[in-house]
């Protein structure tokens, strides 16, 4: 027991542990929010079984016989809607859906009412969120193509990443049409080292679709009328612009089989580009967007068979990045309007990781459990802790924020409208059997969700930035003192000198008058 230099405030006993050294029995320990040890159950002294015979007898314990314990879950793309939508989900809703699905961190995404396009929008987001989340928090900004000089002087106490909407949709706030726009916003982003989040869709393509069809009237071809061409045009352009310029950017929601071998064969390359796929690309295709309709209408559309199949490779090669929910909640009479009205997006955060689940052993039976799990979490917890840049988050271990999850991996259970926690109420999963189960969430060392109980714990999720975050005078300072920044659109041999040569963008950024054919913004 050398491990423990403190009394435990709370025992996880009996399971399966999966840490970065691998999956074994153990006991983990935990004090003041933080996991204290990981304790091999032959190091515990026998006891009850759980390997805990020497901890005191009245710490309280949570029992994970014949379960997984994860480290807790992170959900790097959710849309809970405050502030101004609160109508279809709000933080108390999703964070109980969240914790239900075994996540402990969330960080939003930036289109709201009104949409949060600058730090100080930030700040003022996280002052109405605190007190109702019950998992950790951070958010997005958006990338305001008006001014892009704010992605080069970004604290990094504030945000560290920005959402940028290549193609409209019935939330989107700002969407960058202009091809100059964009690329200011990677030139600033890759001075200011703020990673870029891209819906990666070619508006133009749909446009001219519609423009000699109309819009879909129908969800039977929703799918050709909102192709993969779109999606493969805008990555191709995001890549290019990546080469120029060095900037990380992270592909959201990536649909199709194209953009995976895309993206794929880039980061070979050496680019820093990364993608993510939602539970529901995998979960479903083309043929269920003619069934259920308006349930799962989403941009990017649902795809067809074989690309579903490709973005399963993708995780099982460990070409995915992460995985994400995509959680973006609509009320039943919104989803119900006519298909030109009706708005993409589903809820997704409780369903994620128990859909991917119950996917990888129905694809991969022959499996062995401790493997797949392992993958689950590399890509729920690990992956994500180091692309966002979050620390404490995503490893079992001593010294990290006590996040844990009791999973039982095997036990059979149908998802029903009555076990929907978001406020929407409804799920595209209903009827599903799934297989496996979140049974307890615990996020900084207190039980979040207790589904036997079905009770939930209390609303202390914290803001996960830094000084600035913690110390509200601090946070308008840092807004109010940074210093103008001007950025320009090179032409594309500046632009590939520059990338080889790092100092020579921030010179150019400092002297705006340096390059020929330059074109100047300065933010407001």
């Amino acid at each position: 027991m050398d491990e423990l230099r403190t009394r435990p405030d709370l025992v996880v006993t009996g399971g399966r542990v999966v840490t970065p050294a691998g999956v074994r029995p153990a006991t983990v320990t935990v004090t003041d929010g933080r996991i204290t040890a990981v304790l091999d159950v032959d190091g515990g002294g026998g006891g009850d079984g759980g390997g805990d015979g020497g901890l005191p007898p009245d710490v309280p314990r949570v029992r994970a016989d014949g379960c997984y314990v994860l480290p807790g879950l992170i959900d790097s793309h959710v849309h809970f809607r405050t502030p101004g939508l609160e109508h279809k989900e709000d933080w108390a809703h999703g964070s109980r859906a969240a914790v239900a699905g075994g996540v402990t961190t969330v960080i939003d995404m930036p289109n709201t009412v009104p949409p949060t396009l600058a730090p100080e929008a930030l700040v003022a987001k996280a002052e109405l969120v605190a007190g109702t989340s019950l998992v950790d928090y951070r958010f997005h900004l958006g990338a305001d193509p008006r001014r892009p000089a704010l992605l080069a002087r970004l604290d990094p106490e504030i945000a560290t990443t920005a959402k940028v909407f290549m193609a409209g949709h019935h939330t989107a706030p700002t969407v960058v049409r202009d091809p100059i726009a964009l690329e200011k916003i990677f030139a600033a982003a890759a001075i200011g080292g703020v990673r870029l989040l891209l819906h990666a869709e070619d508006e133009s393509i749909f446009a001219l679709l519609d423009r000699w069809q109309g819009e879909p009237r129908s969800y039977f071809d929703y799918e050709r009328r909102r192709p993969r061409s779109g999606g493969i045009s805008a990555v191709a352009r995001v890549l290019e612009l990546v080469r120029r310029y060095g900037t990380e950017a992270h592909i959201l929601h990536l649909s199709s089989a194209e953009e995976a071998d895309l993206v794929t064969a880039a980061r070979a390359a050496g680019l820093p580009v990364t993608f993510e796929v939602t539970g529901h690309h995998l979960s479903f295709t083309d043929a269920d967007t003619r069934r259920l309709g308006a349930r799962i209408r989403l941009s990017p559309a649902i795809r067809t068979q074989a690309d579903q199949d490709r973005l399963w490779e993708a995780l099982w090669a460990g070409e995915v990045a992460c995985l994400g929910s995509d959680h973006a909640p609509h009320t039943v009479e919104e989803k119900t309007r006519p298909v030109p009205d009706a708005p993409p997006g589903l809820p997704g955060v409780q369903e994620l990781a128990m859909a991917v689940w119950t996917g990888m052993r129905r694809r991969r039976p022959e499996e062995d459990p401790d493997l797949a799990v392992t993958r689950l979490v590399e890509h729920l917890s690990a992956r994500p802790a180091e692309m966002f840049k979050l620390p404490g988050k995503g490893r079992l271990e001593p010294g990290a924020d006590a996040d844990l999850v009791v999973f039982d991996p095997t036990t059979p259970w149908m998802l029903s409208a009555h076990d929907v926690r978001s406020k929407c109420g409804w799920s595209a999963y209903e009827g599903w059997t799934m297989t496996g189960r979140v049974l307890t969430t615990i996020r900084g060392g207190q039980v979040a969700w207790d589904a036997e109980r079905g009770a939930f714990g209390r609303p202390e999720g914290r803001w996960l930035s830094g000084v600035a975050a913690r110390d509200r005078p601090r946070a308008e300072a840092v807004v109010r003192d940074r210093p103008r920044t001007e950025i320009t659109a090179r032409d594309p041999r500046h632009a590939e000198a520059e990338a080889r040569d790092p100092s020579r963008v921030e010179a150019a950024v400092g002297d705006p008058s340096r390059g020929a054919g330059e074109r100047e913004v300065t933010s407001a």
